[in-house]
């Protein structure tokens, strides 16, 4: 269970609670192999249902995405005439590798290409970001996994799980790395419609990953609380797991955000 809020210098968790029923016959606090915290439950006795409930109270203050250097010998490496641009420093590469696979599609990488006006990687991602917003409608979308990259692209409308894998995939074929993350986003204009969202980070040396939202056109800022974060966006799923037993039944999933707002300010 991929439930509890990631550090992050402007999130702080104030209280936190998992309540899972039936009541299970253990549960631990790992460590994914990506750094992702999660709950490790697991049953002794069959049921008909799950039931999983995350009460949690997060402090979040104003945070400029924009407040950051980049490595000076990244930039100087950058070269817009290469087929992919954006390098990076050999002792990085290895343990990027993950973020920066994924196939390659001459369309996608076209357009791509057409947002590469100059070597500066910030107005490359977000033209880029401001693209995706502005082409690709947004649409919510319940059914399970992810739309491929082209399928998306030839569509022009997508959730934002499709839209973020979309961008990762473009991102990855100019050579800059990628990954997948799995939250929450706030709007403060609206009184629901908080469910769980996805977005994009990148890898920038000296800044290190940077928030990208293609749905919004917007770099992540503290309306973002994320959950996880993986190279693949299978990899961030908020519950998974598997089931045994004598007899296999169809399952259904639901889910629901209830939002408090407080305002600290008015204590």
């Amino acid at each position: 269970m991929l439930l509890k809020p990631l550090q992050r210098d402007y999130l702080r968790i104030l209280e936190y609670r998992l309540d899972v029923a039936p009541e299970p016959s253990g549960i631990s606090e790992r460590f994914s192999l990506e750094g992702n915290p999660y709950f490790q439950v697991w049953f002794g006795e069959s049921s008909a249902e799950l039931r999983v409930m995350l009460h949690a109270h997060v402090e979040s203050r104003p945070f400029n995405p924009y407040a950051f250097v980049i490595d000076s010998g990244f930039l100087e490496s950058v070269d817009v005439a290469r087929e992919k641009p954006f390098t990076y420093h050999s002792e990085e590469t290895p343990l990027l590798a993950p973020f920066l696979a994924g196939g390659e599609h001459s369309e996608l990488t076209s357009f791509v290409r057409d947002h590469m006006t100059s070597g500066d990687p910030i107005l490359f991602l977000t033209s880029l970001n401001a693209s995706l917003y502005a082409e690709w409608e947004h649409m919510i979308r319940l059914e399970e996994n992810v739309w491929e990259p082209v399928y998306t692209f030839h569509k022009k409308q997508a959730s934002c799980r499709d839209l973020a894998w979309m961008m990762m995939i473009m991102l990855r074929n100019a050579g800059i790395a990628s990954r997948f993350v799995s939250g929450y986003a706030f709007n403060p204009d609206l009184d629901e419609g908080h469910e769980l969202h996805a977005w994009v980070e990148a890898y920038l040396p000296g800044a290190g990953w940077i928030g990208l939202d293609p749905s919004l056109g917007l770099l992540a800022d503290h309306h973002y609380i994320p959950l996880a974060t993986g190279h693949h966006p299978s990899r961030t799923l908020p519950v998974h797991g598997t089931v045994g037993g004598d007899r296999i039944v169809k399952a259904t999933l639901s889910s629901r955000v209830e939002l408090m707002q407080t305002d600290i300010n008015q204590g």
